[in-house]
């Protein structure tokens, strides 16, 4: 002979509001961050040269981001990867246009895959606000070289909205800044 047994219930934080009809209190709608990638235009340049246009929106505006990663892959080869600083100005627009020329010097007639990659980067190499675009670019070389290479090189990096920093420029500016202050705490003790 069995007998069912019944469990009391004991209140928890979750379903206390609904025994007190207290209704539940909405965190704020927080505007999602988001990466999109727009247009991206691919024209030949002087000699075995193609420029690379990649525009870029970011929402809901630019003072929601500081840095962005910009990987470039050329046939599912690992191209270049650059670090974009977004500079915090009430004068900028939230889309950009980030310029790149690849040098096609050895690489043979076809078409090939451009893969354009952007994130977030997070301090535990977590990539937030991922996004990507692929395009299909033809290439016909207007030299034949006797030498053929697998993936191009980056020629010049040039932006004119955003600040492109390495490590060793970002080196040269902690020192630039260092030196600043210790010039600016040494006016203030003369006076």
């Amino acid at each position: 002979m069995s007998k069912a047994v019944k469990q009391s219930k004991q209140s928890t934080l979750d379903n206390i509001y609904f025994q007190f009809n207290v209704p539940k209190t909405k965190e704020p709608d927080r505007p999602r961050k988001e990466i999109i990638i727009g247009d991206v235009a691919c024209t030949p340049k002087e000699e075995d040269e193609l420029e690379l246009k990649i525009g870029f929106s970011l929402l809901p505006s630019k003072t929601f981001f500081s840095k962005i990663n910009l990987d470039l892959f050329f046939e599912e080869t690992p191209l270049n990867s650059t670090t974009l600083l977004i500079t915090q100005s009430s004068l900028l627009n939230d889309s950009f246009e980030y310029p790149q020329v690849l040098d096609m010097k050895g690489i043979g007639e076809g078409n090939y895959l451009i893969r354009i990659e952007m994130y977030e980067p997070w301090s535990s190499d977590e990539k937030l606000n991922f996004t990507f675009k692929e395009i299909t670019v033809p290439y016909t070389p207007k030299n034949r070289e006797s030498r053929l290479v697998k993936i191009p090189t980056v020629r010049r990096l040039a932006g004119t909205d955003l600040t492109v920093v390495s490590s060793d420029v970002k080196n040269i500016y902690h020192e630039i800044d260092q030196d600043l202050k210790k010039e600016s705490l040494s006016q203030r003790d003369e006076w």
